[in-house]
């Protein structure tokens, strides 16, 4: 039948598995720029810190030293003095303070202090171990703590954009592509009933396609919609929840909703995905596509002329 995606067999899912992993793994082994980046940026960082707060040693801290550190944005680089680091919402709870906000702290020294006293009760031992016994720190206590500190929030920070960029990066791609077929974005709209949202050769992002948010929603040559989500893995164990519990979930949905003959459910991917979360999204519905061959998307498109 015209327009109508293909299913791919077990042994075509398997070698585009192969062949997504691979791209993984070239990406993953050419990122040493980027840690050099987060490490250095985080070394900065605690430097700073450690030159605002005395080396953490003994002395007083002035409610002005402490105002001065979250003047210089360095909020983050004190919560990860902790053991383990505490996030943000946390630290508000525990401090009992209603913002965290440099300007709002800078003005209610008392909320100031509350927030320092909680990270010295919790800052991590086996990173400062001088500051139990109120010393000042060796230059090789000072510089082993400055790395690894470095090293922790470097880690952190560059696994959130990599998960940031991975998703965020295949919907550019994604509508980068549409738009190279002569699709145009139009705004963003909740789609209730399938005359709503993009029209012919339009498509949009982020749309609300009834109850269930889709990644891009892509009016066919044939007037249905075709709903993208676009899924990054980086483990067979991820591509579980990353494909069967909510690409193809929501492939269950909107068939339900719309019907098989109004909306096409489908997952761009990229990463590592395991053949039988595959296979078995795929009998649910759910239309697959790799982002490292693209050209089946416009094969699809194109057949629904």
């Amino acid at each position: 039948m015209s327009g109508t995606p293909r299913r791919w067999t077990l042994a075509q899912l398997a070698q585009d598995a192969a062949s997504s992993a691979k791209a993984f793994r070239s990406d993953r082994l050419g990122n040493s720029d980027a840690w050099a980046a987060q490490y250095n940026a985080a070394h900065e960082k605690f430097s700073l810190l450690f030159e605002k707060l005395g080396n953490l040693g003994s002395g007083t801290l002035t409610d002005g030293q402490l105002a001065d550190v979250y003047d210089a944005r360095l909020g983050e680089a004190l919560r990860y003095l902790a053991g383990p680091p505490v996030s943000d919402d946390d630290l508000r709870v525990i401090a009992d303070v209603a913002s965290l906000a440099p300007g709002v702290l800078k003005k209610r020294p008392d909320e100031l202090r509350k927030v320092y006293e909680v990270i010295e009760r919790i800052i991590d031992p086996f990173r400062f171990p001088w500051v139990a016994s109120g010393a000042s720190p060796t230059e090789q206590q000072r510089q082993t703590a400055l790395t690894a500190s470095a090293v922790l929030l470097a880690a952190q920070r560059l696994a959130t954009e990599r998960r940031h960029d991975g998703k965020e990066g295949q919907e550019t791609r994604v509508k980068n592509y549409l738009r190279d077929m002569g699709f145009d974005e139009v705004p963003t709209a909740a789609i209730h009933t399938l005359v709503k949202g993009p029209q012919t050769m339009q498509f949009c992002a982020e749309c609300q396609l009834g109850d269930r948010k889709a990644d891009v929603v892509v009016r066919l040559h044939d007037t249905r919609l075709m709903a993208i989500e676009c899924k990054v893995s980086n483990s067979a164990t991820n591509s579980v929840k990353r494909l069967n519990n909510d690409a193809a979930v929501k492939a269950d949905y909107w068939l339900k909703q719309f019907g098989t003959a109004q909306v096409v459910p489908a997952a761009m991917l990229s990463g590592v995905f395991k053949v039988l979360n595959l296979e078995q999204a795929q009998s649910r519905g759910l239309s697959l596509f790799w982002s490292h061959d693209l050209s089946k998307l416009t094969e699809f498109i194109e057949s629904t002329r």
